[in-house]
């Protein structure tokens, strides 16, 4: 499950988590946009909840220095020992440049060179090395974690995911349907052992279909005209079905770029319908090689009305039930 789940202040979490524990989720994700960062979160779960598996998905690489992007999860990874994995990724000009006074350059170079360092100095070694994007001189961590945590690499077209194929322990997946997953994953090519692939899979557990595709509309259009997702579903062949999409958002209007949304689109990208039918739409991921779907919940007209029980009674609906070895994180 993403957390920290709207609505619910950080301090109020422990509950959810156990909740979540006792449903058979496995892991917990975080994000860091606009919200909270990416590890208070899973430090609390750390404490909270010492069974649960915790990742980021993702770290910017561009608003952390290498340093301190080493500092926080050593010492996550340390308050979690072989519970924890590193998500990073470039993440967009908006984040980057514009809400936090960044450069946006060279991304997929950044990325790379941040990878590498992280590999390295999250084993102990001392970094004093000219990477192409940023120089380190003479680092080493102070509390290296004796479990190092895997890193895995946020990507979306071919060059970042042959990337995380070559020298990342996982690759991050978003924005993408079930039926996406082979086209992705067959850019990998060959892979290591021990290899992860996760999903970021959106979730809107109601009935109300026009609550859902009203939702999954405006994130849709927040999201997929950002260049790098654009890019990404054009290559995944939908220029046709969001070509209506980005001409509107082009020429400033919109409103008429979220009404070009079709419905196929929006269904396909944010699954909605009862609990149940949203656990089997993941379970599809899983069938097509996603290891860790990492459901990411969005709220609905019954959360809205019934609370912290509705919240409750939803995440046990959501867990796992079969144990078939598919399941959602």
């Amino acid at each position: 499950m993403t957390v920290p789940l709207a609505g619910v202040p950080l301090a109020d979490h422990a509950p959810v988590y156990a909740a979540l524990d006792r449903a058979g989720f496995t892991d917990l994700w975080s994000s860091e946009v606009a919200g909270t960062d990416a590890f208070t979160p899973l430090a609390l779960a750390a404490a909270w909840q010492p069974r649960l598996r915790l990742g980021t998905a993702v770290t910017p690489v561009f608003t952390r220095g290498p340093g301190l992007l080493a500092m926080s999860a050593a010492a996550l990874a340390e308050a979690a020992p072989g519970r924890f994995a590193l998500g990073i990724g470039a993440s967009s000009p908006v984040l980057v440049r514009d809400w936090n006074a960044t450069p946006f350059a060279e991304p997929y170079r950044r990325t790379r060179d941040m990878l590498r360092f992280l590999r390295a100095a999250l084993h102990g070694e001392t970094i004093d090395h000219a990477y192409d994007t940023f120089t380190v001189r003479r680092f080493t961590l102070e509390r290296p974690p004796a479990v190092p945590p895997p890193v895995l690499l946020a990507a979306l077209r071919p060059g970042m995911l042959r990337l995380a194929a070559a020298e990342a322990d996982g690759v991050i997946l978003n924005w993408l349907s079930a039926d996406d997953v082979p086209t992705a994953l067959a850019e990998l090519g060959q892979r290591r052992p021990g290899f992860q692939v996760a999903a970021r899979i959106f979730v809107c557990p109601t009935e109300d279909a026009a609550h859902a595709r009203a939702l999954g509309r405006r994130l849709i259009t927040g999201y997929l005209t950002v260049p790098a997702y654009a890019a990404f579903h054009r290559w995944l062949g939908r220029d046709r079905l969001l070509g209506p999409m980005w001409e509107a958002w082009a020429a400033g209007d919109r409103r008429a770029a979220s009404a070009a949304v079709p419905d196929e689109v929006v269904d396909a990208l944010v699954l909605h319908g009862s609990p149940e039918a949203c656990v089997a739409q993941v379970r599809r991921y899983a069938d097509h090689g996603v290891d860790v779907p990492v459901l990411a919940l969005l709220p609905t007209p019954e959360l809205a009305a019934g609370g912290p029980a509705a919240l409750a009674a939803l995440i046990s609906r959501l867990g796992p039930t079969d144990g078939c070895g598919h399941e959602p994180h």
